[in-house]
């Protein structure tokens, strides 16, 4: 996914549990979720959040120092 999907799906995740916190309900994914579904919903932003955000990290893994 890019960066720009996964930012889209930080926004259906936030408008959505703005929705659920306003007594709404809602779907995503096809699945309607309401107020017993907010920890789900959070799940599902944080995960997103999680996604974008492994695009700021440098590539290349761990860097170790040497101090002879």
């Amino acid at each position: 996914m890019s960066k720009q999907q996964c930012q889209q799906m930080i926004d259906a995740y936030l408008a959505a549990e703005l929705d659920v916190l306003a007594g709404k309900q809602t779907t995503i994914n096809g699945k309607t979720m309401s107020t017993e579904d907010l920890g789900e919903i959070r799940q599902g932003r944080l995960e997103w959040e999680r996604r974008l955000n492994a695009y700021s990290r440098p590539q290349g893994g761990v860097k170790f120092a040497s101090f002879n």
